[in-house]
């Protein structure tokens, strides 16, 4: 019975509830500020991107800046987890969304007054990456503590669109704007968004939050969710999964700014408009996979073989209008896998564990970047943008072939499922 419930759950259609969670006031306001604020974070990566490349024509510098923005979350990422499972999220997360916005206006006042330099967009680099080291297990499992165990799927695939929805508009935006009145105003703009968040968290209300209670063992804390993780195959499997991928698929701020303007012998509009076709597929991608409720490692992996696909084809290209069509569904395919992966973690550990474990996965996606992003800049470098997609496509092939090896078979799919029902009324239950 639980087994035919779960097929006809997964068998949804987009149109019957890929809004669902919106239902929740609190997910609603939240969701809404994030719209906003995740435009201007997009329009920053972008031009962050084509600034560095402007100032030193180099892929391994802009590598060099992309793996700097990471390397706290791959140092801090795991005691991010712990003080998100330690402390109230939404109190964190106003505190860190401002910082945020802090190092926007810096970085913006710096390129507009045209007194910027390599060491100094290095030096922001780091810093947004401490804040994101913090922010975003937190982000993750507050949202969990918004709308429980039924809709958060949904929730965490429209996350994803609202991320992919912004990676439409935001470096599209930041095309026009760098072409009309300079890259430094999109730093600015981006400034300005984090109001819109830092409001819906502050008005949210705190009554109908599922918060457990904070957890305040003084030491062991990490080593204990890195234990835990290790001991549950839909933790780990989709963990190993991400880190390969998150290294060297993802790293689309590296190979994409060379492809438009040394490949395809374009400008910033045209490098917003191929990062905005990317976003358009990914938001497809994961309202498909939160109408469907998609997840599981099975699922986690026949996501990352077509992201494997829609790569190679991204990489042949041969002009900007195709690849821009092939953008589209490396975007869904993208969107996709970040949906299935998250929820499959989500949904797999305990409430008491959750921030740890969703810092794992953030570890994997924007931690192993200090590796991936100066592996990708000198491939980039010795043979070119294509080269350095085709390396993506064959991690997305390789990251299919161990979720697959790990996929549980009928004989085990019961114990899995059993798990994750256990895990659900766990989280579900007051602490």
């Amino acid at each position: 019975m639980a087994e035919g419930h779960r097929r006809g759950l997964a068998s949804r259609t987009l149109g019957e509830r890929p809004f669902a969670s919106l239902h929740n006031a609190n997910y609603r306001r939240w969701f809404s500020g994030q719209v906003l604020s995740l435009v201007g974070t997009w329009m920053q990566v972008a031009a962050q991107s084509w600034l560095v490349l402007e100032l030193t024509h180099s892929s391994v510098d802009l590598g060099a800046v992309v793996a700097l923005q990471q390397v706290p979350v791959l140092v801090l990422g795991g005691y991010g987890g712990v003080v998100a499972d330690r402390v109230d999220k939404r109190r964190q997360m106003i505190l860190l969304q401002c910082l945020m916005g802090l190092q926007a206006l810096a970085l913006g006042l710096i390129t507009v007054f045209h007194v910027v330099r390599f060491w100094e967009i290095c030096a922001l680099a780091v810093a947004l990456g401490v804040n994101s080291a913090f922010e975003l297990p937190s982000r993750m499992s507050f949202t969990y503590e918004m709308v429980g165990p039924d809709e958060a799927t949904n929730a965490v695939a429209l996350n994803s669109v609202v991320i992919n929805c912004a990676r439409v508009v935001g470096p599209a935006v930041a095309g026009f704007v760098i072409a009309g009145v300079g890259v430094g105003v999109c730093f600015l703009l981006n400034a300005a968004s984090f109001v819109a968040v830092v409001y819906a968290l502050a008005t949210q209300d705190r009554t109908t939050l599922r918060a457990g209670t904070p957890r305040a063992q003084p030491k062991g804390q990490f080593r204990e969710g890195l234990r835990y993780v290790r001991t549950i195959r839909e933790l780990w499997v989709p963990v190993v999964m991400v880190a390969l991928i998150g290294a060297l698929t993802y790293e689309f701020p590296v190979s994409l700014p060379v492809l438009a303007s040394r490949t395809l012998h374009g400008d910033s509009r045209t490098y917003g408009f191929m990062y905005a076709s990317m976003g358009l597929g990914a938001v497809v991608g994961g309202l498909v996979s939160g109408a469907r409720r998609a997840s599981g490692i099975r699922a986690t992996s026949l996501v990352s073989a077509s992201f494997g696909l829609s790569m190679l084809f991204a990489a042949l290209s041969p002009d900007v209008l195709v690849e821009c069509v092939a953008l589209l569904p490396v975007g869904a395919a993208s969107g996709a896998f970040m949906v299935t992966s998250a929820a499959t973690m989500q949904l797999s550990a305990a409430a008491e564990m959750r921030g740890r474990a969703m810092s794992m996965w953030s570890m994997a996606y924007q931690g192993t970047t200090p590796i991936g992003a100066p592996t990708i800049g000198w491939v980039i470098g010795e043979a070119g943008a294509r080269a350095g997609l085709l390396v993506g496509a064959a991690s997305c092939v390789i990251g299919a072939g161990i979720g697959w090896l790990y996929t549980p078979r009928r004989s085990g799919s019961s114990a899995a499922r059993g798990k994750r029902a256990k895990a659900a009324p766990e989280a579900a239950a007051p602490s």
